[in-house]
């Protein structure tokens, strides 16, 4: 009984959280257009890690942006450490000034993208290969630009709400 309260009372503290939102960084510099940023080439660098905190992959990409004026149209190759090779194509669109709705085939259903200042947040649910299947993770990401050529992503990685990975990638605009 006391572990279920203990848990109940983690949960509700968790949920009563006053956690990050892109409005807050309204008036940070630079502003990150993240349609801007990622057309043309941008490399990147990232490391995964377990919820402990213990880098479990790394990786290196290369990505490849075409604005159109309403969509980007995005194209990442991934060169893990352990040897696998993936693709992923990005459509994202901009709805408005701050919000963007993107998709991808392993995206589950819409990913919802916030613009302000210097950061842009994206939400989505990923098809990630477990084993031989897919499992859903939720992606809590966010991008933060440095300056002209570089931004740093920093992603949480969650699972029935529960933290399972975190991710920190390096941009690079070419």
């Amino acid at each position: 009984m006391r572990k279920i309260l203990c848990l109940t009372l983690l949960f509700f503290l968790t949920g009563c959280a006053n956690n990050m939102k892109p409005i807050d960084f309204i008036n940070k510099e630079p502003r990150l257009i993240i349609e801007e940023f990622l057309s043309g080439e941008v490399k990147a660098w990232g490391v995964l890690q377990n919820r402990s905190g213990k880098v479990i992959r790394q990786f290196k990409a290369d990505l490849n942006g075409d604005w159109d004026g309403k969509k980007l149209i995005l194209d990442e190759e991934f060169d893990w450490d352990d040897g696998e090779k993936q693709k992923r194509k990005w459509t994202i669109n901009k709805i408005d000034e701050h919000n963007y709705e993107g998709t991808a085939s392993d995206v589950v259903g819409k990913a919802k993208g916030y613009s302000y200042g210097s950061a842009f947040k994206f939400e989505y649910v990923l098809l990630v290969p477990v084993k031989g299947k897919n499992i859903k993770i939720t992606f809590d990401d966010w991008i933060f630009k440095q300056d002209e050529k570089i931004a740093i992503n920093r992603a949480t990685m969650k699972k029935f709400g529960f933290k399972v990975a975190e991710l920190t990638v390096v941009f690079e605009k070419k």
